[in-house]
């Protein structure tokens, strides 16, 4: 006889997160070895003796680590794709009727910490891969790439240089016992160069935009992170990559062990 499944919720259920995930489990494995309690020490001048809990510093991680895994760089995407996996909610040690973090929390909480917190914790990791032996450091591979900023080429507005600035700048120099130096000068006057011939016959001043046949402003045939830059990510800058159109981005390197394929340096760096 064939047979038909259909769904009848209980009122009440008796069940346990850890029988749910299989003991082979690839986050049960990582939680085994990766002993991340030293964030308590680390964090612990980010808070203050008063007031509500924060988010578990260790939860933090683990769930940031998540998304590395599966490469999402949402946080409101990571936080669903966290309550919906059972193996993630017992990794991060929220039961089945918990709610999880806000995405905001998540947000917040990697301002907070900022880069040392991070530093500490890449430095620790790599320390625990070396006393595995997964490192053998006879040849380290290196590569780079752009990392595209989250801010639009359409945000780019022109960098304001006073146009008499080398009158301005006599005018200092006049009244000051210290003296501005030619080379100020000579900056200033290398700016107005370079503008000069770059938009010749295209419009360069912000508040004179010309329109073209559809109504839309003209907007200057080349952009240069010498003359213009984004107030949306005032660190990104203009790059481009031969055959492809120019954009805002971020300029990345790592350097990875050949022996186990483990990242031994990341660094982040402007893409000008």
């Amino acid at each position: 006889m064939q047979g038909r499944k259909e769904y009848n919720p209980k009122l009440l259920y008796q069940l346990h997160l850890d029988n749910l995930v299989p003991k082979d489990n690839f986050y049960r494995q990582l939680d085994q070895v990766l002993d991340l309690n030293f964030l308590y020490k680390a964090t612990e001048s980010y808070y203050g003796d008063e007031g509500q809990e924060s988010i578990d510093p260790v939860v933090f991680i683990k769930i940031c680590l998540v998304g590395y895994l599966n490469n999402i760089n949402s946080d409101r995407r990571l936080i669903e794709y966290c309550g919906n996996c059972l193996d993630v909610r017992l990794f991060i040690r929220y039961d089945l009727d918990e709610q999880l973090p806000w995405h905001s929390t998540i947000s917040r909480t990697r301002q907070l910490y900022g880069e040392e917190v991070f530093l500490k914790l890449f430095r620790k990791v790599l320390g625990m891969c070396v006393q595995k032996g997964m490192i053998r450091g006879k040849r380290q591979a290196i590569d780079s790439a752009f990392i595209k900023a989250n801010a639009s080429m359409d945000s780019l507005v022109e960098k304001e240089v006073v146009e008499d600035a080398c009158l301005y700048l006599d005018e200092l120099n006049e009244g000051s016992e210290y003296k501005v130096s030619k080379t100020k000068k000579a900056i200033v006057e290398k700016h107005h160069a370079w503008k000069v011939k770059a938009y010749k016959g295209q419009p360069s001043n912000q508040n004179t935009k010309q329109l073209n046949d559809f109504g839309e402003p003209i907007r200057p045939r080349y952009l240069s992170n010498h003359t213009h830059y984004s107030p949306t990510d005032p660190d990104a800058r203009i790059s481009v990559k031969v055959g492809k159109a120019r954009q805002l981005n971020y300029y990345g390197q790592i350097a990875v062990d050949d022996a186990h394929h483990v990242i031994t340096g990341a660094m982040a760096d402007h893409a000008d």
